[in-house]
């Protein structure tokens, strides 16, 4: 189970990396049921991307994996086609990352939005990396 001290430790390292690179983003944590635990809207982040984090998370979350990773399994071609509409539907972007502890149980995930894709991607790393995700 993630602490709501685990999900404020997140946000800030996200925080910290998208004021290192200049970018104004959302930032999702959401525990391992992939409901939200903690939100921050940073100022002038785009209130577009509000959803968008939280679906990186909740994708993250419900298969263990990047949201960009899940997009592997999706995508034309590959073993399970049109997977990213189910779950209400799945955002299989970079920028959700599952939040593990020690020995690798997921206990939640973080999901970053409103940089391209790239940045959201970096901080989203930034973020998880207070567990070592």
């Amino acid at each position: 189970m993630i602490t709501s001290e685990q999900a404020r430790k997140v946000i800030a390292a996200g925080e910290t990396r998208a004021i290192e690179i200049g970018i104004a983003v959302n930032i999702a944590v959401l525990d391992s049921g992939a409901h939200l635990k903690a939100f921050n809207r940073m100022d002038n982040a785009v209130l577009g991307s509000i959803d968008i984090a939280i679906g990186k998370a909740r994708t993250s979350v419900l298969f263990e994996a990047t949201s960009e990773g899940v997009w592997d399994y999706c995508k034309p071609g590959a073993p399970a086609p049109g997977l990213e509409r189910s779950n209400g539907g799945l955002t299989t972007f970079a920028g959700g990352i599952p939040l593990r502890v020690a020995d690798g149980t997921v206990i939640g995930a973080v999901g970053v939005s409103g940089g391209a894709v790239s940045q959201d991607r970096d901080i989203a790393e930034a973020a998880a990396a207070v567990f070592g995700s």
